[in-house]
Parts: C-alpha cells; sequence; structure tokens
C-alpha cells in the first residue's frame, strides 16, 4: 500500500492503485468498525458493511454510504473531515449510522 499511496500523493496514481488505495482503506474501516449495519460503497472499486447494529439479508440496506475513489481515500487519510465530504454533496449517506466522524481518518498520512 505505500507504493500506491506514493504514486496517489505524486499524482500517478491508475487505475491499479485506486483499487488497492480503496480496499485496503476498507478493510481498516472495517477492522476499526466491525458490523454489519452500514454498507459502504466505492464503485467501482469496492463494498464493504461496517459498523454495529441491525444486519439486513436481503437487498439494499437500510444505511448506505456511497462516494468515489479519490474523496474515500481522502477521507481515510484526513485530508478532508467527514462534515466537509459531505457538504461538497458527494457523498451519497442514507439511514441511521450514517456519520463517519468518528472512524476518521483511518491512517494519518
Amino acid at each position: 500500500m505505500d507504493e500506491a499511496l506514493r504514486r496517489y500523493d505524486a499524482g500517478e496514481a491508475g487505475r491499479t492503485e485506486l483499487k488497492l488505495l480503496v480496499k485496503e482503506l476498507l478493510k481498516l474501516l472495517v477492522a476499526k468498525a466491525p458490523g454489519h449495519a452500514v454498507e459502504v460503497r466505492v464503485p467501482p472499486y469496492g463494498a464493504v458493511q461496517c459498523i454495529e447494529g441491525p444486519r439486513h439479508t436481503r437487498g439494499t440496506p437500510g444505511a448506505v454510504i456511497e462516494m468515489q475513489a479519490d474523496l474515500w481515500i481522502a477521507l481515510a487519510l484526513g485530508r478532508i473531515s467527514w462534515l466537509d465530504a459531505r457538504a461538497t454533496g458527494k457523498v451519497r449517506a442514507s439511514g441511521e449510522r450514517t456519520d463517519l466522524t468518528d472512524l476518521l481518518p483511518l491512517i494519518n498520512h
């Protein structure tokens, strides 16, 4: 992940690096907030379920957060706050427990 971060910071990240970063950062989110109450989607690279609470078993979950890769990476690295990211209108979040303020950043880089 270090090399992918270096390339990302240098503006040289391609699809492969973006995919790796998104997936690794989503794994860190799940490790920090295990559960199945919220689905975090970063299309087309990944989606995970996290945060304790009611589990859904079919169809669209009751709580969904979706955003593009660059925004997810910036949030996970602490380059933008959850509040500021939401204010951009580029985060789609619906349902309970979709405030990630207390979980971010995942790493400081």
